[in-house]
């Protein structure tokens, strides 16, 4: 008999059909579940939450997320190359406080934002430096830098915020191209550039792969330690640039702001598929993960949640992405490790 012909055989065939197309169908939700996640949540507060749905809210809930939405870009990269920096908020605050007064002592922006950015690269190259030829561990060295930056914006601000004196400088938090803001366009621009930076050059897939094997990387002839200083290096790079448009858009430099902000960012980055194991990173995610992020707090905010519960809801986001982590790289086997 042909096997054709045989009708336990078509059923089996029918069944690898359905298991195929089954499976085709889960891993496209799979592929696809942090947009599906945040178009529920979209409908759902369009729905519940008043005047969510409307083109000044979405205005400024783009806004509320360019900064974090400039610097997660390059936390992106760092943590897929199995690093983080927890000095990134402080580096914020500096580079506000700086540019300041910079701008109040010479009276040129465009010297006081180069230096400022300068300023932000080296405080980027000097914990890549630390963490790739000292080989201290970057939770410790980030940490360290830290306290050390916000302590010199404190001083040098004498604790207390420094306003600005040429209104020409407010130009970069202000302006406004087809109705949208000029730091939104930066992120914009951010985004397009890491997404290629990530997936078309050398340098990106060099961190994915220090980031998944580092010792393999170095037998391969890619230079981890430089990688790394590089990639601190452009990450203090973009925390001033965000720096430099938060002093614009509050007229001021803040030395206590951004106070949390590297929590957000790490947050905004592994709720977008970043693994914290390294060798893993999706700008497309990334970009869903800060939209997450700031539609709940946008969200908190136009239903007046005291602020007290937002840190606690802010909180339990970053638990939630951690554990999606922990089961996207080893499922649920974690659980049952023995301490």
């Amino acid at each position: 008999m042909n096997i054709v012909d045989n009708p336990a055989e078509q059923n089996k065939s029918n069944r690898n059909r359905t298991q195929t197309a089954g499976e085709k169908t889960l891993q496209f939700f799979s592929q696809n579940s942090l947009l599906l996640i945040y178009f529920t949540m979209c409908v759902g507060l369009s729905i519940w939450v008043p005047y969510f749905f409307s083109w000044e809210n979405f205005t400024g809930l783009t806004l509320s997320v360019s900064q974090i939405g400039l610097v997660s870009c390059a936390m992106m990269i760092c943590l897929a190359s199995r690093d983080f920096d927890l000095s990134v908020g402080s580096t914020v605050a500096f580079a506000g406080v700086m540019v300041s007064m910079m701008i109040n002592y010479t009276n040129n922006i465009a010297l006081s934002v180069f230096t400022t950015l300068l300023a932000g690269a080296l405080i980027g190259a000097f914990n890549g430096w630390v963490v790739a030829y000292l080989r201290i561990n970057a939770l410790i060295t980030t940490l360290a830098t830290m306290q050390i930056v916000r302590g010199l914006s404190f001083i040098t601000s004498g604790g207390r915020a420094v306003g600005i004196s040429n209104e020409n400088f407010f130009i970069f938090g202000s302006s406004s191209f087809l109705n949208i803001q000029a730091p939104v366009w930066v992120m914009i621009v951010v985004f397009i550039c890491f997404g290629v930076i990530l997936n078309h050059t050398i340098f990106g897939r060099n961190a994915l792969a220090i980031g998944g094997n580092s010792e393999a990387s170095l037998l391969a002839g890619i230079h981890v330690q430089k990688t790394r200083v590089y990639i601190f290096t452009i990450l203090g790079l973009i925390s001033a640039i965000a720096g430099v448009i938060l002093a614009s858009r509050i007229t001021s430099g803040q030395p206590n702001a951004a106070t949390g902000f590297e929590l957000d960012v790490i947050s905004a980055c592994v709720l977008g598929g970043v693994s914290m194991a390294g060798g893993k990173a999706n700008i497309i995610g990334v970009i869903v993960g800060v939209f997450i992020l700031g539609t709940v707090q946008n969200a908190m905010n136009l239903l007046n949640i005291d602020a007290f519960y937002q840190y606690v809801v802010r909180g339990l986001i970053l638990l939630i992405a951690v554990l999606m982590d922990q089961i996207k790289t080893s499922g649920w086997s974690f659980l049952s490790r023995k301490l």
